[in-house]
């Protein structure tokens, strides 16, 4: 009979950390199962989001910590993931091909949101994970240019008695956007509730399939249409992209309240043009200020997921057609997108962990 015990494994196992989230492996509650059979141990894990860049690493933490069990000589391991469904901010019911909506919001124009949106999309994407993006800006659609689709009205499919536009895809990432129904030439004189109706259709008759992450990509400001999305559409969450100038600051301050008063949570700032590099001498410079998005983080008890450089790559690629995660999936760039993706992505896990973990309170009266 081996001596090695199931406890004696998860002792082990409780010392592996996931390097994302920096917390261990059965607190996580990743350890699905533990086989025994003599000399070898099989561990199965599955992670709560996609994972494709750490699952090396997380595999070589683990061989080596049950390696250092005596009588352990086998080690098999399975690694997956499982993107949940997570309870939606508001009272909404979530629509039922997407588990989870995340709206990528800035407090003001200019500070690379939609390049920040269509990026994370294409790294959840790479990160083994299905993505959309729905275009929220409905008087300046951007993504349609930045993904290289032609201005085209989607398809439109019959469903269970009513009509539908299929999403158009383009690097494995669907999407929805006003900028694939008009000419890019053509104005949206819409006022408000035109406005408001437009993003609900673009929602709610698009055809989603099997996504387990929409970002909406938002226009800037706190107007009709970021109102309809926090009280119409049941969001999980919001990720701010600021950059360290202090007037953007002020804005993205802005856009953290809208969202707290109305019980979106938000999953953490991107700092974006955090510093210059010169594309001939390679020095780096501060030219928005530092330490903006850190700031902004930590004054509302969230976290900075990362900090983009102003390089020129990125705004080529984006104008191209062909986003930098696309373009170069191996370059400095795409890799700090690809993290700030798992740690966005990670949050979302541990948001549903937590909110799991919360007991129902029930008040009656005697």
């Amino acid at each position: 009979m081996s001596s090695i015990t199931r406890s004696v494994i998860e002792q082990a196992l409780q010392q592996v950390l996931e390097p994302t989230l920096g917390r261990d492996l059965i607190s996580l509650g990743a350890v699905k199962d533990i086989v025994i059979n003599g000399a070898k141990v099989d561990v199965t894990l599955v992670l709560g989001y996609p994972a494709k860049s750490v699952h090396e690493t997380i595999a070589s933490a683990v061989n080596e910590a049950l390696n250092k069990i005596a009588g352990v000589e086998q080690v098999g391991l399975d690694i997956g993931w499982t993107v949940y469904a997570n309870p939606a901010a508001n009272s909404q019911q979530s629509l039922p091909e997407v588990k989870n909506i995340i709206a990528v919001a800035s407090g003001k124009g200019g500070v690379g949101k939609s390049t920040t949106t269509v990026n994370l999309a294409l790294a959840l994407a790479a990160e083994g994970a299905r993505v959309a993006i729905l275009d929220a800006d409905i008087y300046g659609p951007s993504q349609p240019q930045m993904l290289g689709m032609p201005v085209r009205p989607p398809q439109v499919v019959n469903h269970n008695g009513q009509q539908f536009m299929l999403p158009v895809e383009a690097y494995g990432v669907q999407s929805n956007s006003m900028g694939y129904l008009v000419n890019e030439n053509t104005p949206m004189m819409w006022r408000g509730p035109m406005v408001s109706g437009a993003l609900q259709q673009l929602l709610t008759q698009t055809y989603w399939q099997d996504v387990d992450y929409l970002l909406i990509d938002m226009p800037p400001g706190t107007g009709d249409i970021q109102i309809t999305l926090a009280q119409k559409v049941p969001v999980t969450g919001a990720v701010i992209v600021t950059t360290p100038q202090d007037i953007a600051l002020l804005d993205a301050k802005k856009g953290i309240e809208m969202f707290r008063k109305v019980n979106v949570p938000i999953l953490g700032v991107v700092e974006n043009m955090a510093t210059h590099i010169c594309s001939n001498c390679g020095h780096e410079e501060h030219i928005f200020g530092s330490g903006g998005g850190e700031r902004i983080a930590h004054d509302y008890q969230t976290e900075l997921l990362g900090s983009l450089p102003l390089a020129l790559s990125i705004r080529v690629d984006a104008d191209s057609g062909k986003p930098s995660v696309a373009a170069d999936p191996e370059s400095a760039v795409s890799h700090l997108y690809r993290t700030i993706a798992r740690k966005l992505a990670a949050n979302l896990w541990l948001q549903n962990l937590e909110s799991l973990a919360m007991p129902d309170i029930e008040v009656t009266e005697d």
